[in-house]
Order: structure tokens, then sequence, then C-alpha cells
């Protein structure tokens, strides 16, 4: 498997999720062969590229108009098939099931996101999410307490990259976190 650097993908103003957080992720998802993931927020679609080239059929939901431009470029140039989605979560969802869900970005619907994902999202499913911000972070998990997830992880990622002259530039602080669905 040969991961992508973030200089390889398309770029525009809206925010990727960058190389190392992104291997995590897919780490976190074990994402594998004959998956059927679903990808919200999908911004540039570096996730949902990754993730159908490891052989998961890839649905990504993305709000912004730019995003979408730049998730097509990217399927495109890295031969990745996936159905994009231009439009809000969770009322522009698919009527499907899912055994991996992403949320890059929620919109602010979290709580509805989760009332989706109790139909859609397979028992032993996996969910996984990227924060930056402790209140988002926060409300993840206590919706993964309240929906009964469980097998719960938590990290926080701090990465620096040295520039051309030498020196360290930081990157955001990422917190990774992801849940199984319950069991009934």
């Amino acid at each position: 498997m040969k991961w992508i650097k973030d200089e390889e993908f398309v770029r525009g103003n809206i925010p990727m999720t960058k190389f190392n957080i992104r291997i995590l992720t897919i780490g976190y998802l074990a994402i594998e062969d004959g998956d059927r993931f679903l990808d919200i927020g999908a911004g540039t679609g570096s996730i949902s590229v990754e993730a159908a080239l490891q052989g998961a059929r890839v649905w990504a939901i993305e709000k912004e108009k730019e995003g979408i431009k730049l998730i097509n470029l990217n399927s495109k140039k890295f031969n990745a098939d996936m159905e994009i989605i231009n439009g809000y979560a969770p009322e522009c969802l698919p009527r499907i099931k899912f055994n991996k869900c992403f949320i890059g970005g929620s919109g602010g619907n979290l709580k509805d996101i989760f009332e989706y994902l109790e139909e859609h999202l397979e028992k032993d499913g996996v969910i996984c999410g990227n924060f930056i911000t402790l209140n988002n972070l926060t409300e993840f998990i206590r919706l993964l307490k309240e929906y009964n997830y469980g097998d719960i992880e938590t990290q926080l990622i701090q990465t620096a990259y040295m520039d051309k002259i030498g020196l360290l530039k930081g990157q955001n602080p990422i917190y990774i976190v992801k849940g199984v669905k319950a069991n009934d």
C-alpha cells in the first residue's frame, strides 16, 4: 500500500486531514476491502480517497462547493471510485447501511448524525472523528456514551513539519476518537 503524501492531493481553501492524522484515522477505522464507508465532512476527500484505495466502497458528503470540486479532482487523480454528495448531514445522507463512518466535519449536527447512525451504522460498526475544538470533542464522547458505543479510544496528536530552511512548523493539535457500535 502506497500512502499518499499531502502535496500529491489537489488542494484549495478547504481543510484537509494531514498525512500523519490520515494514516492514524484509517488505522483506527481498520478500513479493509469490502467495507461500506461514510465520510461526513469530506473536505478535500483525502480520507475518502485513501479508504477507496484500501478497497472500501465510499460515500463522501461535503457541504462546500469548493470541497466537492476538490473531492472530484482527487478521486479522478487517484482513480478512487466513490459516491460524492453535495449537501448537509444528516439530511442528505444515503438511506443505506454502513460498517465504517468518519466524521471530519459535522456542521454543528453531531446529535442528528448520531440519530442517523442509529439506523444506518451496523452493529459492531466503527465510527471515528477528528476534532480540533474541545467542545466538539466533548460532545462526541458524550454522544458515544449516550448511544452505548464501546471500545472508545481518544488520542491527542500534535505534529510539526520541517520547512525548507529547517524550522519546525506546528500543526493544530488533533483529537482522534474512535468507538464501536454496541450489539443490542
